[in-house]
């Protein structure tokens, strides 16, 4: 129109212009809908909306190169990042395997072949989103999700095939990597996590495979029950619950407890190939499927890739895939045996491990020292060594003799607060630092959506709080719920915060504002979790023993039912 008439200030062209404002709203309007509505399917899409509103850009890089100087091109990035990520890899030592004395599983018990049918190809494949990036095969996944039915049986082929003659396409052993940074310094590539984006194609397979591999161990009862990572009915919480217990135990009774957080360097890129095989072979997996992990994990290659710009080809020594569907429960079976010879309570969440003991005296002291030995033996024969610089010990209980720990000849850092599967776990056993920390990330995230929506709709802000914000308030509260008042009130002001961003309930009350959205406080939600994981322990869906926490009350003297429970006496807050 302003073409037409050229005068902005025409009748038609102002009509045009109120017009075309009036559409770009509703377009913004459905466009957010859209987004809140698809928030649980395909959160990319929201971050990609928010990153371009952003006025502040973070990206990767630039890192120090091997000739110390800073990376100024992509070029230069890519091809320092995978030298870095090469650097790590792990010569073998062939000459000096460990020997395994005896087989875990059954001699007449194996796991040689896997059984599958069109139909497991199909449930794999339905498990593929749509949002999941491709590998260097260049099939997208959204691509793949369109085309499922008519792929089966070619599919069916193709992985009977491969497993029959433990032949794996290079295609599905090549990776892109792309660098995850992690904490402190972006400067140092050592702060950055190499993520394997692998053929979907592959990962489909993978999930075929770790699933028959998962059901052999699990029924067999194989993996060590110390271990929680990537097993059904366990979990971080699981983990934390125990953890918790008998700690709090010991200290309502009066003993001193030792703990040492331990950290393998590197775990997943060091994984030796050959003494993986072997541990393998020590568990009943055999035959067919032996021979195609080994072929897997054997002539991979790798090149990082940011921006659109590739890194030239390496060839990958060690480890398996960060990011694969398969890599982490071979990394389970390969530490499997990391128990054997530990007098001291241990528990692992893949390579997060911990060790821990009561210390009342200098005996148990010395046989605590004397596992951590015991450990650092068994890195050194398996060569997955220890960071020894990040494994830390801390000290419960005022009556601690708080005496050293030696690892590799070095002393370890003694520290009152650590961060422990997401939580972070304090020498007082309060919770103040991590309600503090989950505050802050609560309330950056809920900021984030309040710079990104402009049309703060009740139901379109209520499905993002949901969804992005409420899980940072209540992750795994039943092994950290705090009992301060302070606490308390520091959480709930995010969802105080929240409630007053939706227009049409700012002016209301704090309890009226819930009401109309149909929320509950966050102290409510909290017992309301804790119910759900009694109900699990007392039913068995949780991987944890009943009589490991509670105990039936069998006074019959008062109503109510089967299965009340006894409340135990306690020393401590």
């Amino acid at each position: 129109m302003f073409h037409k008439y050229k005068d902005i200030n025409h009748p038609a062209v102002r009509a045009a212009c109120k017009a075309a404002r009036v559409e770009l709203r509703r377009s913004r309007r459905n466009f957010e809908e859209k987004l809140s509505s698809n928030i649980k399917q395909d959160r990319k899409s929201f971050f990609a909306y928010s990153r371009s509103r952003m006025k502040c850009r973070s990206r990767i890089g630039p890192i120090s190169s091997h000739s110390g100087n800073m990376t100024t091109t992509d070029a230069e990035l890519v091809d320092s990042f995978n030298d870095h990520f090469v650097s790590v890899f792990t010569a073998e030592d062939m000459s000096s395997i460990p020997f395994l004395s005896a087989r875990s599983a059954s001699f007449d018990n194996f796991c040689s072949d896997v059984a599958f049918s069109q139909q497991d190809v199909l449930n794999a494949l339905k498990k593929i989103k749509a949002d999941t990036a491709g590998g260097p095969d260049e099939l997208s996944a959204r691509f793949l999700v369109q085309i499922t039915e008519h792929i089966v049986y070619p599919l069916f082929v193709i992985f009977r095939k491969s497993l029959d003659e433990g032949f794996v396409p290079e295609d599905w052993k090549s990776a892109y990597i792309s660098p995850i940074f992690k904490k402190v310094n972006r400067n140092s590539a050592d702060n950055y996590r190499p993520v394997s984006l692998t053929s979907l194609i592959c990962q489909v397979f993978e999930t075929i495979i770790r699933d028959s591999m998962m059901h052999y161990l699990e029924d067999n009862g194989l993996i060590r029950d110390s271990q929680h990572g990537f097993r059904k009915g366990r979990s971080c919480l699981t983990n934390l619950l125990i953890f918790m217990d008998k700690v709090t135990g010991c200290l309502d009774s009066g003993t001193p407890v030792d703990i040492i957080f331990l950290d393998f360097a590197k775990a997943f890129d060091k994984l030796p190939h050959r003494r993986l095989a072997i541990k393998l072979e020590n568990h009943g997996i055999a035959g067919k499927l032996l021979q195609w992990i080994v072929a897997w994990l054997s002539d991979r290659k790798q090149r990082v890739c940011i921006n659109g710009t590739k890194s030239s080809w390496h060839s990958v020594l060690s480890g398996v895939p960060q990011g694969s569907v398969l890599g982490p429960l071979l990394f389970l079976v390969f530490i499997n045996d990391l128990d054997d010879g530990i007098v001291s309570w241990i528990l692992k969440f893949a390579d997060d491990t911990k060790m821990f003991g009561e210390v009342s005296n200098v005996v148990q002291h010395c046989q605590l020292q004397k596992d951590l030995n015991t450990l650092s033996q068994w890195s050194k024969n398996w060569q997955m060594l220890f960071h020894v610089d990040k494994c830390k010990v801390m000290h419960f209980g005022s009556n601690n003799l708080k005496m050293d720990y030696r690892l590799d000849n070095k002393v370890l850092q003694k520290v009152h607060e650590e961060k422990d599967l997401g939580v972070v776990i304090s020498d007082d056993l309060k919770a103040s630092t991590q309600c503090t920390q989950a505050h802050s990330k609560a309330n950056r995230m809920l900021g984030m959506i309040n710079r990104s929506m402009v049309y703060k709709r009740q139901d379109i802000m209520l499905c993002l709080y949901k969804t992005l914000v409420r899980p940072h308030l209540e992750y795994c509260t039943a092994a950290w719920s705090p009992h301060d008042i302070k606490d308390k009130v520091l959480l709930e002001r995010v969802q105080r915060r929240f409630t007053r961003m939706i227009p049409v309930l700012k002016e209301l009350p704090y309890a009226d504002r819930l009401n109309k959205l149909m929320l509950w406080t966050l102290e409510e939600r909290r017992v309301h979790a804790d119910l759900i994981e009694v109900y699990k322990v007392i039913h068995g869906l949780s991987a944890i023993p009943f009589e490991a926490l509670f105990e039936f009350d069998t006074n019959s003297r008062t109503r109510g039912h089967s299965l009340k429970l006894r409340k135990k006496r306690c020393r401590r807050d």
